[in-house]
């Protein structure tokens, strides 16, 4: 798995990893079970603070999508790949408004936002960005 941090994006780092880590279960180039590289061991081949990657672990643990088993290593969550709880949902929701807002703000139309989210699936899904 390639990973891609923009030092320069507002985004923060451990969010990117984070996020880069999701797009790679999404995509089916990350499958549950498999094993994730050790906090320091991911640090060092990024070139990062170590305590960066174990903030997005620790991020992706809560969101149940990794699971760090003490002394045997990190690994995609077996349920990382689920059908949403109406909690998850409901904070999917609750996220998507804010930039839903900002969009209508800018005038996208219903249809063009639409294909905006079509072609990010498409993207994640085919693996690329």
């Amino acid at each position: 798995m390639f990973i891609e941090i923009e030092p320069q994006s507002p985004v923060p780092i451990y969010l990117q990893l984070a996020n880069q880590i999701m797009e790679g279960v999404a995509s089916g180039g990350l499958s549950p079970g498999a094993l994730l590289p050790s906090g320091r061991s991911f640090a060092a081949d990024l070139g990062m603070n170590m305590h960066t990657v174990n903030k997005a672990y620790h991020y992706l643990e809560e969101k149940k999508m990794i699971e760090i088993i003490p002394k045997k290593g990190v690994f995609i969550h077996a349920d990382a790949l689920r059908v949403a709880t109406e909690a998850e949902k409901q904070r999917i929701e609750q996220e998507l408004r804010p930039i839903l807002a900002e969009a209508l703000c800018l005038q996208l139309g219903k249809e063009e936002l639409k294909k905006m989210i079509e072609q990010t699936i498409r993207n994640i899904q085919g693996g690329s960005k």
